[in-house]
């Protein structure tokens, strides 16, 4: 009787430099709880579900717009996903990796899966803003945060394939990554499809991306994405981003439709306009709306309050970028003293609004 693909580690598996196979592998995951760090304790705590007898596993979704919610997967369709990875990217049995991701969200768990499955060589470190701090080595595929990857740009020549995900990858982010000529992908996708579906490389409009083979798209009546992927044992699964349907295989996604703001009737996402705010702001931002008599909702810039931060220079800085309507434009400028987030890094943008700001300013 043949094993089940998810119940074998790959002969070239590699983990920092040592084989395993999956009794040496509940070794070192027991190794990890008892003794590990934080971000060891967590692959420790997958890599046991992961190897237990159970043809399922659970995973939590980040709670972005809502609650966390604990799911069940079958263990086959991450297996499916890791493979999926594998063909699109061209990366295969013996390539190097760098594991540089939460091992508690979905895309630290499948990067760990992918290696197993694979047969990737696969190198741990801690999840910091600069994975290649006092790291020399290169590697053949490397998942990054937007934020990772900016702060490893001196250390890009490192890597052959770099995937970002987790957070919109911003214009100056875009133009960095293309100019040192890694073969750079942004990905989209969530817990409930087992990490990315869809790509777009970095030569790519921001926003428009390429399905996996195995993806099917449509929209429901509100223009949201609804995803097919059998493999994934996805059925009609239902997002709330909104996209325009380029071709069957291909999607611009425009934004949440839970975060639209209607000023004057006209109907705004604030990840547009943060699109091109990014181009000329360096501080932590998002776009929000607050209660007008006039408009009904204006549009507000929220900042995370920084040392000797020169806000009203921020302010004039805001009335000469060019590519903002008068709608989009923000009408106030709203410091907070730290943003609410998401267990996972995702800013909430409702609950920070929320918050008693430290400095507010008419633009």
């Amino acid at each position: 009787m043949q094993l089940p693909e998810y119940t074998k580690v790959h002969n070239r598996f590699r983990l920092n430099g040592f084989h395993y196979n999956r009794e040496g592998l509940k070794e070192v995951a027991y190794s990890f709880i008892k003794e590990g760090d934080q971000f060891e304790r967590f692959l420790g705590d997958f890599l046991m579900d992961w190897l237990d007898a159970s043809d399922s596993i659970f995973l939590e979704t980040s709670g972005t717009t809502a609650s966390p919610k604990r799911m069940a997967f079958k263990k086959q369709a991450l297996v499916n996903s890791a493979i999926a990875t594998g063909d699109f990217f061209n990366v295969s049995v013996g390539d190097s990796a760098l594991h540089c991701l939460p091992a508690n969200f979905i895309a630290g768990k499948m990067m760990l899966i992918r290696a197993m499955i694979l047969g990737f060589s696969l190198d741990l470190v801690s999840p910091a803003r600069n994975p290649f701090h006092k790291n020399q080595k290169s590697y053949d595929f490397v998942a990054m945060t937007p934020m990772q990857a900016y702060h490893s740009l001196h250390h890009i020549d490192q890597i052959k394939t770099l995937i970002v995900g987790g957070a919109p990858v911003s214009i100056a982010l875009q133009k960095a990554l293309l100019k040192s000529g890694v073969k750079g992908y942004e990905t989209y996708g969530m817990t409930e499809t087992l990490s990315h579906i869809a790509v777009r490389t970095m030569r790519d409009p921001l926003g428009t991306f390429q399905c996996l083979p195995h993806i099917k798209i449509h929209q429901d009546e509100r223009g949201c994405l609804v995803v097919n992927a059998p493999l994934l044992d996805v059925v009609d699964l239902v997002t709330n981003d909104q996209i325009e349907i380029i071709n069957t295989k291909t999607f611009r996604l425009i934004g949440r439709v839970d975060n639209v703001i209607n000023s004057g009737g006209v109907k705004l996402h604030p990840e547009q306009i943060e699109q091109k705010l990014a181009a000329v702001l360096s501080h932590s931002f998002f776009i929000g709306s607050m209660p007008d008599p006039t408009l009904g909702e204006k549009v507000i810039l929220a900042l995370k309050d920084q040392p000797e931060s020169p806000w009203e220079a921020i302010a004039k800085k805001i009335k000469t970028i060019e590519g903002l309507n008068s709608y989009e434009r923000p009408k106030t400028l709203v410091v907070f003293s730290s943003f609410v987030e998401t267990h996972s890094g995702k800013v909430k943008r409702d609950k920070t609004l929320a918050l008693k700001p430290l400095y507010s300013l008419d633009l």
